[in-house]
């Protein structure tokens, strides 16, 4: 097939798809996540639906469906939807990573670490993954767990500034602040949004 020249056309060899396929679920679904690239998220839940409908186990669909319930606010719906995706494919690390995320959300830490452990056990390079990880030990108050998982995200991808402004926090609490200091630094010159008061503070340590 073509390649198509943007979403609008894209969209328009999707919809030809499935007119002369409608069985396709994959067609629905790449239907769909265009739909949501434009925040046509009720037409875009149809063509989700749908294609689950085609394909049980298409545990993107699923996934997609629970960032739509994201986007309206709906916590519970978007745990109800990356717990059917991962029932719908074993090991489907990324349905553990949001489960992990919305327990976060909910202030539940035990079920967000257990979830964000499995997503990492099923994609050992799920950035996302350790960093919400390495947010649920924080918010614990458990420093040195936060500062493994941070340093295993920056492992992956060195220049991931979430994961070094995270560490500034961690290294800040744990007083080691030429640590803290040092990943600062690095997450201010990847353009990261330092907050005020932690680079103030790092100030008196400098």
């Amino acid at each position: 097939m073509d390649k198509a020249k943007n979403v609008e056309e894209y969209i328009a060899m999707q919809r030809a798809a499935i007119a002369s396929n409608p069985e396709c679920g994959t067609s629905h679904y790449n239907l769909a996540v265009a739909l949501i690239g434009q925040k046509n998220f009720d037409e875009a839940e149809k063509e989700l639906n749908d294609a689950i409908g085609c394909s049980p186990s298409l545990a993107e669909a699923y996934v997609q469906l629970g960032g739509i319930c994201l986007q309206r606010g709906d916590l519970d719906g978007c745990l109800y939807y990356n717990t059917q995706a991962i029932n719908s494919r074993a090991g489907f690390s990324e349905g553990y990573g949001n489960i992990g995320f919305i327990h976060l959300q909910k202030g539940d830490f035990d079920k967000a670490v257990a979830a964000l452990k499995k997503a990492i056990i099923y994609n050992s390079n799920f950035l996302q993954a350790y960093t919400t990880l390495a947010n649920a030990y924080l918010m614990q108050n458990l420093i040195i767990e936060s500062i493994a998982a941070n340093l295993k995200a920056i492992e992956i991808e060195p220049n991931f500034a979430v994961a070094h402004n995270n560490l500034a926090i961690a290294y800040m609490q744990n007083d080691q602040f030429d640590k803290a200091i040092e990943h600062c630094d690095i997450a201010v010159k990847l353009g990261y949004a330092v907050a005020p008061e932690i680079i103030k503070e790092l100030e008196l340590h400098r």
